[in-house]
């Protein structure tokens, strides 16, 4: 089998030039949780074969439930590293970077964001969230952001908007609040993917950071949106909608440049 094989209903739908194109694009990504895990699977299989993933986390029972690399036989596993065993099932020649890190303002600087075509944002902690959003958007990259995908049902509902114009989103609306407060903005607009849905949680209430606390976890997971409900279809459908974003943009512009020559 051809490794070009693996991308020919692709590129039959957006031809060679754009194929090429997309299969050196580089791209990172910020968070492989619920939301990120499908954007790279999403994203490798559209061609992409230049990806960085970051994420500290290893991965849980109760991810299973909404993480694409997350089964029975993957707990306690790295996520970065169980995510990347699988996209190398899908392309073998794959170019995966794991990172088990985290990303935040004291490590920011060692992942030379300048260096990249896309930039996704799929982080749940606030604090971390608003640094990368600050200096993904002050660079070259496209980048674009996922919204709380937690507390939602109806797949029909999942939108895609500038992050000024997004409604209905108790995160985007929260970090909206925190930029104002800190008077220190992102340098550019950039699209963001979020339901206006909001459901309640049915299950029992917990203090989450007692328990995470006497479990020993460390600070910055304590610094997280708390645990919410979430299903698959609508983690999907976010990671899936982000990776669709990085693909389109790239199959527009190669587009308008066919069109100017």
């Amino acid at each position: 089998m051809e490794n070009r094989d693996i991308f020919n209903r692709t590129e039959l739908l957006v031809g060679k030039p754009i194929m090429d194109s997309v299969q050196e694009k580089k791209v990172i990504v910020f968070g492989v949780g619920g939301v990120g895990s499908w954007c790279v699977e999403g994203l490798v299989r559209s061609g992409i074969r230049h990806v960085t993933i970051v994420d500290s986390d290893c991965v849980s029972v109760s991810n299973i439930n909404r993480q694409l690399m997350a089964t029975v036989d993957t707990v306690g596993e790295r996520k970065v590293n169980a995510l990347k065993a699988r996209m190398l099932q899908i392309n073998p020649e794959a170019q995966i970077v794991a990172r088990c890190e985290i990303y935040c303002e004291e490590t920011a600087d060692t992942f030379c964001l300048e260096e990249y075509d896309y930039i996704i944002d799929a982080i749940d902690s606030l604090d971390n969230k608003m640094s990368l959003i600050r200096r993904a958007s002050a660079t070259n990259a496209v980048f674009f952001s996922s919204m709380g995908a937690a507390l939602k049902m109806d797949p029909t509902k999942i939108s895609v908007a500038e992050f000024w114009k997004v409604k209905g989103c108790p995160l985007a609306a929260c970090l909206r609040r925190k930029f104002k407060k800190s008077n220190k903005f992102p340098k550019r607009k950039f699209k963001c993917v979020y339901s206006e849905e909001l459901l309640p949680n049915l299950g029992i209430k917990k203090d989450e950071d007692a328990t995470l606390a006497a479990h020993g976890a460390p600070d910055w997971h304590l610094a997280k949106v708390h645990a919410n409900g979430t299903v698959a279809h609508i983690t999907a459908v976010f990671g899936l909608t982000l990776s669709g974003l990085v693909i389109k943009d790239i199959y527009d512009k190669g587009a308008a440049d066919a069109h100017v020559l």
